[in-house]
């Protein structure tokens, strides 16, 4: 039996290039490396609103997706392999409540908190850079499957 789906019912999913969030991810550990080290209210404020912009609109259209789009993916060989959008853009989600708690922590005099929240965004920046395993897509991945 063959099952039709009417074009207006279809889900259209937008699916961009699955190195791209890599890249993202190593850029953030940096930026997450920088504000643990430095304690700065201003450079978790800024991954913050990286974070937001990927959750908002898409980690496409955040500033590393842009440095990626512009000066990586040019001199990358072979085909491009492509990813769902909702996975990465769900893990943004996931980001931007740790930088939220990270950047409340500085706000309320209360390091431990920083260091904590900021440290498990890094923990998980990292995996996704050094091992391409994204935490907050396999969140996702999971709440799908209970769902």
């Amino acid at each position: 039996m063959t099952q039709t789906v009417s074009p207006s019912l279809a889900v259209k999913t937008t699916t961009i290039d699955a190195r791209g969030p890599r890249f993202s991810a190593l850029i953030t550990t940096l930026v997450l490396i920088l504000a643990l080290a430095s304690h700065s209210i201003w450079v978790i404020a800024f991954q913050l609103i990286v974070f937001a912009i990927g959750a908002l609109r898409g980690p496409q259209f955040t500033p590393y997706a842009y440095v990626f789009r512009k000066l990586v993916r040019p001199r990358l060989k072979g085909a491009v392999p492509t990813e769902d959008i909702r996975p990465p853009r769900f893990a943004q989600s996931v980001g931007l409540g740790f930088a939220l708690v990270a950047t409340a922590g500085l706000l309320v005099h209360i390091p431990a908190l920083f260091v904590v929240a900021a440290g498990g965004a890094l923990a998980a920046a990292f995996l996704n850079a050094a091992f391409d395993y994204c935490l907050g897509c396999e969140i996702y991945l999971l709440l799908l499957r209970l769902r």
